[in-house]
């Protein structure tokens, strides 16, 4: 009795620990607040928005068409390699299934980057082939035909040559012998192989993340990105549809009565009709709608866009949705939307010119970087007459990084500092020193970017954020290492929602983020340390092979309006260098707030990040990767 409780007890705690993250995610997936830190009460809404979610479920429909269509050429190509491979001598039988291995052994990464490579090059033989939905697609067939081959291979060892040989004799022909005689012995084995090739293709993340392009996600590259800049509540509705979907499929297999030779053959019940339909009849009918729409809605989309259109590469959360649209329904020109996560992640992308974005956002040092590496084209301000709403000012900080104007216009600009709950923050906040204060322990949120991060520390111990100095680069190292056991989270876009919902008590961010999260909770304050920060701008830049060059300069001069550039304000909070949208606030606390607006004497104390050069860049990423990595 003991015994058989203490079972019971044990494979509850097993189960608990299995599925607690997935109740946890459904019960989210009803929480009427946005935050995951507090319950707002139970509601549906989130599902409605998730099928009014345009990115949402066009990163659905790609995954399952790519899937399909992946395993199913991957099936073909894999079913008739294996039959080749039979068909060798036993030694270069040996030979071809020890190849076959070696893409299943290796890392994903390195397929994925050698994928990449090989797509990057074909753009030498054809210059307008660029990462996309077909890259993604030949990526998949790729590493999916070997798990066909080895499904098929045992079925093949096991059928009997010789009765397609007296097959042959009789007279048929090799086409109607093999799917007389052979495929029906390797039909399971070829079922099989296309099962787990939809399942590998449907799962994937890290071969379609080198291997996609812009406008291109699948699910896995949606969440991931989804991710890195807080999960969208939309994600748990999504999750929770899958897991019903996987569980109600799990049960009507194995609730289906079995065969079984021993006993007498009876008639089909309802269940068993039930599910031969829906096996035999339903889902490969579903399969081939989706395959053959998925064909029509990609060619579609790609005619209507193709030579109208413009590839934006921006900042998360960097521009109001409603924006692009208007920007789409006066110009009619279809607007490709990218997001990146930092400078340093975005530089890789549009140097290897995988992908020709038409239009990035790059901060001001970044921008001196491109310059310097002939990445950028020359804008034409004839396309941009809204350039006169920019201010005087702006575009005379911005030639600290673009000395003559040539290559760029101001969008955003702010300042870093610290964000601090009054209510878990007892001591005065006007220096960078306490976010060394022990005090705070686990309550520190640091910015996960090498020039921010260093930038603080330099300031802090009195250098210049732009040092080249390799003395005072290893003292804010070892400052930063210290500080490392009191940090809670490296974060980006993350410190926002984690600043309001209260799960720290100090952070470092920008101004404009700060301005939001003061209306959400009442008991934040921001404050630029009185050491000194980073007075920062990002600027609207065109890559030399962009190829929509007067489409991403109708762009730029579109968000130049000041209409549009004051949209936008009230969207990202950011600070504005457009004068006239300056104007167009009308709420008083906002348009002379200190926080988007801070007072000259206060900027005196603030830089500017300068491209410090290869070399010091590398110094820098090197003493970073130091850091993070002990």
């Amino acid at each position: 009795m003991i015994k058989s409780t203490l079972q019971k007890i044990y494979l509850g705690f097993i189960l608990l620990l299995l599925y607690a993250p997935i109740l946890t995610l459904i019960a989210l997936s009803f929480n009427s607040s946005k935050t995951r830190s507090k319950w707002g009460g139970f509601s549906g809404k989130w599902y409605v928005a998730l099928f009014q979610n345009e990115d949402i479920m066009n990163a659905l429909y790609t995954t399952l068409i790519i899937a399909l269509l992946s395993a199913l050429i991957a099936t073909i190509i894999g079913t008739a390699a294996a039959i080749g491979i039979q068909a060798l001598h036993a030694k270069f039988r040996a030979v071809m299934m020890g190849i076959t291995n070696i893409p299943m052994l290796n890392a994903d990464i390195v397929t994925g980057i050698s994928l990449m490579l090989l797509f990057i090059g074909c753009r030498t033989f054809f210059p307008q082939f660029s990462l996309g939905f077909t890259t993604v697609l030949l990526a998949h067939i790729t590493f999916n035909i070997p798990y066909v081959i080895l499904s098929v291979s045992p079925k093949l060892k096991q059928t009997n040559k010789y009765t397609y040989e007296a097959a042959l004799d009789l007279g048929a022909s090799p086409i109607y012998a093999f799917f007389k005689v052979v495929m029906p012995d390797i039909f399971p084995g070829i079922c099989s192989g296309f099962l787990l090739a939809f399942t590998m293709s449907l799962d994937d993340f890290v071969i379609t993340h080198f291997t996609t392009g812009a406008g291109v996600h699948t699910l896995s590259t949606k969440i991931y990105s989804e991710v890195r800049k807080g999960i969208k509540p939309e994600m748990y509705a999504l999750s929770t549809l899958l897991f019903v979907s996987v569980l109600l499929l799990l049960i009507l297999v194995n609730t289906a009565p079995q065969e079984n030779v021993k006993k007498p053959k009876k008639a089909p019940t309802k269940l068993r009709k039930a599910t031969r339909i829906v096996v035999r009849r339903i889902v490969p009918a579903t399969m081939i709608l989706v395959i053959v729409g998925g064909g029509f809605f990609y060619s579609a989309q790609n005619r209507s866009s193709a030579a109208n259109k413009v590839i934006v590469y921006n900042w998360g959360e960097y521009i109001d949705p409603e924006v692009l649209d208007i920007f789409e329904e006066e110009t009619g020109i279809t607007v490709v939307y990218e997001e990146f996560e930092t400078n340093e992640g975005m530089f890789p992308k549009v140097q290897a010119g995988a992908v020709s974005y038409d239009v990035v956002c790059p901060s001001d040092y970044m921008i001196q970087r491109m310059i310097e590496n002939n990445l950028l084209a020359e804008i034409n301000f004839d396309n941009i007459p809204n350039i006169k709403n920019i201010g005087p000012q702006y575009l005379k900080q911005s030639q600290g990084f673009d000395p003559e104007n040539k290559y760029s216009v101001p969008y955003c600009w702010g300042t870093v500092g610290i964000l601090y709950n009054k209510t878990l923050v007892d001591d005065p906040v006007d220096s960078w020193s306490i976010l060394w204060d022990k005090k705070y322990k686990d309550q520190i949120l640091m910015q996960n970017s090498v020039r921010d991060a260093f930038g603080i520390a330099l300031k802090y111990l009195g250098y210049s954020l732009n040092s080249t100095d390799l003395d005072e680069l290893q003292a804010a190292k070892e400052l930063l290492m210290k500080q490392k056991p009191l940090v809670q989270a490296y974060v980006v876009d993350q410190v926002r929602d984690k600043m309001i919902s209260g799960e720290a008590a100090l952070g470092v961010i920008y101004s404009g983020e700060a301005i939001y999260t003061q209306s959400e909770n009442p008991n934040l304050e921001y404050v630029i340390p009185k050491e000194g920060s980073n007075v920062w701008i990002d600027s609207w830049v065109i890559p030399k092979n962009a190829q929509n060059k007067e489409n991403a300069e109708t762009f730029i001069n579109f968000l130049c309006r000041p209409d549009i550039a004051k949209k936008n304000f009230d969207y990202i909070t950011y600070s504005t260098p457009n004068i006239p949208a300056r104007d167009l606030i009308e709420d008083d606390a906002i348009r002379n707030s200190t926080i988007a607006f801070p007072d000259a004497s206060e900027l005196e104390r603030c830089e500017t990040y300068n491209y410090l050069g290869t070399k010091f860049d590398n110094i820098y990423n090197e003493l970073w990767r130091e850091i993070k990595s002990k």
